[in-house]
């Protein structure tokens, strides 16, 4: 019999689709979950099992310590123990700090900071003086950011339009704001006429201003009557509003409204690097901190072993580590100064990976969120060794996946299903890799790959000529149209740079499917994002003579208890949040009013509980239909039109997102690694629904590196040979039959899995 302490004990789970289940899970193992794109495995993993260890160790700081801390609510199960402190490598995307970079996320920076600080020559200062964010570091130019940031003339006025059909393209300065209102009525401008049209000093005091020394006044029309402002220009009017000012504290305007007008170069005083030209003339061996940060990783790691100067050499062999984690990660053709929100999904994976192991603690449980993900098959061996390494530490590794490589190597396997949404929640299988039988894991690891012998016909191109973005090496290369085109190759080879950047720049008509986050809320529902929530009520309007916002729980039809939240969180000083369903409603969102009202027998909350599939019959409204259609396109028929994006799995937002896309009739479809979060067997439907959209005369073009989707492709295309410099080449264009003669890293995989499949 095992000891107790040695597993964990989980009885009763019930958070969100759970099933009542209960589940032993043993320590200082890899336990690999799975199972279909929404069948409960966040639920255990994240809802339940992270979120529950996270509620104890906050319990044990004093009560005014807690009452600053993110407080968690008590999972919905029965009995949760032998928990050990948690780390959690979810998969979401690294923060949006335009600042952020590799060395400031691996916290390799503030060594640099101080090893330039002691013994660079000649000696500047203190170590808060080498950062671009400090008054004395940062560069007097561009104030640390790097980039001078200029309006662009063309961007930000159509010379062919009048100041009245809106010829200023930036908001805030157009019609629509009181600035453009100002203009047309202050009488300096002919609110009428083509700015190309407008007299050369006319149109110089439009964009420029007056000269130097004369100052223009014009009126502007109150309450209190007319008022003479001074006119300064549109482009030094938007430099002093827009970019001399903090955008993140306008309300009227976005740091995207103000860079769609704009050009951004590097700054010609510091070169980049956001820093003061004093504090780049410090040196260590030569070299200056904004070099040191150019550097390749094994550049970079070289340098620092050659410092043997005592103080510096301490310093360091505390950054060495870093570096080295970095480099075993495969990523050792990133440099410090890579900005965190340029890296591709694999790349940020493998930095937050390598963040992590660092740490010397053991018996602690690491959670992983598709670790796989982003990652070529040539990769994921690196990922494996990863985990068994964090395994050998004494530690217990819990792993979200579907990559079979990453099943294969788990202790034991613990498969979520048997289908989706409420379809799921139960333990299909625990135990051994050879003792799965009869799931779809099961399944999708004896499938071997299936090559398409048979691509459609190619007879037209999107030319792409001399790419040289990032570390595109100058490349030109033909993509088919109206075919399904993947392309690949290891993390950093070039591919976003290829398509996402120099492609979409060619072709902006592309519709483009990212990896970024949908806005999740609990107030967002299946319906609202698809845009058919506005129908529904209005349907209801006119079927009942009633206002339309009566039938939304935002709006007039809230609960007036909970104001349309469907729960109540009681105040409960101190203790562990609540979160119970509001009894008035009984967890509906909708007043008893609202619910009077039908439409074909059915309430507002009886249609919100209508399944995709469901709705795709209930409803007449052709608009309706095609939306819901859509959904049911991409395998979501089981979710209900009232379901939350904030109650979804990360495959099912992956879809939701790719179905607002579908929803417009495009001719290029471009889509970034689209089988993210999702089982073998979701990535079937996944491919029907990409072979449709061909089928009725689109081109569709993945980043992708599952294998099963570069073997049903038309037409492959393959970037690197390795990433970073050693990358941004084209070295494969072809069918997938002719992968399996080419000598790439793809092509070493593709042919493996013809034989015995790995995803």
């Amino acid at each position: 019999m095992s000891k107790v302490k040695d597993e964990i004990t989980l009885r009763g789970l019930k958070e969100h689709n759970l099933k009542n289940i209960d589940l032993n899970i043993p320590k200082e193992k890899i336990i690999v979950f799975t199972g279909l794109s929404g069948s409960g495995k966040s639920s255990v993993v994240f809802d339940t099992l992270a979120t529950e260890s996270r509620r104890q160790m906050t319990l044990n700081y004093p009560l005014y310590v807690r009452n600053q801390m993110p407080r968690y609510e008590r999972p919905h199960a029965d009995l949760m123990q032998n928990l050990s402190p948690v780390v959690v490598v979810e998969q979401r995307q690294i923060g949006g700090n335009t600042r952020s970079t590799v060395g400031t996320y691996m916290d390799i920076n503030p060594l640099l900071r101080l090893l330039f600080s002691r013994i660079g020559k000649p000696s500047i200062g203190s170590a808060t003086d080498f950062s671009s964010q400090s008054s004395f570091g940062r560069c007097p130019e561009c104030g640390g950011f790097g980039e001078v940031i200029a309006p662009d003339l063309h961007k930000m006025v159509d010379f062919d339009k009048s100041l009245r059909e809106y010829a200023v393209r930036f908001k805030p300065l157009s019609p629509s704001g009181w600035q453009g209102r100002w203009m047309m009525t202050g009488g300096l401008f002919d609110s009428d006429k083509p700015i190309k049209d407008y007299l050369d000093e006319k149109r110089r005091l439009l964009l420029y201003g007056p000269p130097e020394g004369e100052k223009v006044y014009a009126p502007f029309h109150t309450k209190n009557g007319p008022q003479d402002h001074e006119w300064d220009g549109l482009l030094p009017r938007f430099t002093r509003l827009y970019i001399n000012r903090d955008i993140s504290k306008l309300k009227e305007v976005s740091q995207d409204d103000v860079l769609a007008v704009t050009t951004q170069s590097l700054c010609p005083t510091c070169h980049g690097s956001g820093l003061n030209p004093k504090v780049l003339e410090c040196r260590i061996n030569g070299l200056n901190i904004a070099e040191y940060d150019q550097l390749e990783l094994p550049e970079l790691l070289a340098e620092l072993k050659n410092i043997k100067e005592p103080m510096g050499e301490s310093i360091a062999q505390q950054a060495i580590p870093h570096v080295k984690q970095l480099i075993d990660m495969g990523l050792g053709y990133l440099s410090l100064a890579r900005k965190m929100g340029t890296l591709s999904s694999g790349e940020a994976q493998r930095v937050k990976i390598a963040r992590h192991l660092g740490s010397s603690l053991n018996n602690i449980t690491y959670i992983f969120d598709e670790p796989s993900a982003g990652l070529h098959p040539e990769e994921v061996n690196l990922l494996i060794q990863m985990l068994k390494r964090l395994k050998d530490q004494h530690n217990t590794v819990i792993v979200i996946e579907h990559n079979l490589s990453v099943i294969k190597i788990a202790d034991q396997i613990i498969e979520m299903g048997p289908g989706a949404g409420v379809n799921g929640g139960e333990v299909v299988y625990q135990g051994k890799l050879e003792g799965l039988k009869n799931s779809p894991t099961a399944a999708a690891l004896t499938r071997k790959l299936n090559i398409n012998k048979n691509p459609r016909e190619i007879k037209s191109y999107f030319p792409l000529n001399n790419a040289n973005i990032n570390n595109l090496k100058n490349i030109s290369v033909q993509i088919p149209k109206n075919v399904l085109v993947s392309v690949c190759g290891v993390s950093g080879s070039g591919k976003s740079s290829l398509l996402l950047e120099a492609f979409t720049n060619k072709y902006p008509e592309t519709i483009k499917v990212g990896q970024g986050s949908i806005g999740i809320s609990n107030r967002s529902t299946l319906a609202t994002y698809m845009g058919i929530m506005d129908d529904i009520r209005a349907i209801f309007s006119k079927e009942t003579g009633q206002p339309a916002g009566l039938f939304s729980f935002n709006s007039l039809g809230a609960c007036p208890i909970c104001k349309g939240k469907g729960v109540i969180k009681p105040d409960v000083a101190f203790a562990d949040p609540v979160t119970i369903p509001c009894e008035t409603c009984g967890g509906t969102r909708y007043s008893d009013e609202a619910l009077v009202y039908r439409y074909q027998d059915k309430n507002i909350v009886d249609i919100l509980d209508l399944t995709i599939d469901e709705a795709n019959q209930y409803f007449k409204l052709p608009k309706i239909i095609k939306r819901v259609h859509t959904l049911k396109e991409v395998g979501l028929g089981y979710l209900t039109l009232g379901q939350t994006t904030s109650s979804l799995s990360g495959g099912e937002i992956q879809r939701l997102k790719l179905a607002s896309h579908l929803q417009k009739e495009g001719q290029i479809y471009l889509l970034d690694e689209p089988s993210l979060g999702l089982h073998t067997e979701d990535n079937e439907k996944l491919l029907d629904v990409f072979q449709n959209l061909v089928n009725r005369g689109n081109s569709v073009i993945i980043i992708e590196h599952n294998l099963n989707f570069i073997a049903a492709s038309d037409w492959v295309i393959e970037l690197g040979p390795s990433g970073g410099k050693q990358g941004g080449q084209v070295i494969f264009e072809g069918t997938p039959e002719e992968i399996l003669d080419a000598d790439t890293l793809t092509a070493k995989w593709v042919k493996d899995g013809v034989i015995t499949h790995i995803t």
